[in-house]
């Protein structure tokens, strides 16, 4: 079978998630790994959203596969402004994030290297430690 690269999902199905999958998403998405909530900052308006994704973890790197193309606001504003992550009930900061071609992209579990086949892009940042106060901080 045939890997599917470069594969971007149509806008009227970002719409549909955005109203009706993510909120439901969002439930749960900050406690169960692979999902994550990347929290960022709109550019324009300086509003703080939070949109759940899938991302794969690899030591300190953490990979998050784009659906909706690179410019997909939520990319566009971690970029402009970086993020924090919330993954298995505790906080990072998402350093030195940047789009990457799944095929270039290294450090990355293979989890990771086969859900970004589905569009060809992965947002790859390093991660902080915990942050403390939010679920099990780096004391614990």
């Amino acid at each position: 079978m045939q890997a599917i690269v470069g594969l971007e999902l149509s806008r009227r199905i970002a719409r549909f998630n955005r109203a009706v999958v993510n909120p439901i998403q969002l439930r749960y998405a900050w406690l169960v790994p692979p999902w994550t909530v990347i929290v960022h900052r709109g550019r324009s308006s300086g509003q703080v959203y939070r949109t759940p994704v899938g991302a794969f973890r690899h030591g300190r790197t953490l990979a998050v596969v784009i659906l909706y193309g690179e410019r997909s606001d939520w990319v566009q504003n971690v970029l402009a402004g970086g993020a924090q992550v919330v993954r298995g009930g505790r906080t990072y900061e998402l350093e030195q994030p940047q789009v990457m071609d799944v095929r270039e992209a290294g450090g990355i579990s293979p989890f990771a290297r086969t859900a970004g086949r589905l569009s060809g892009k992965l947002l790859v940042g390093s991660l902080s430690d915990p942050k403390a106060g939010f679920g099990r901080g780096p004391a614990a």
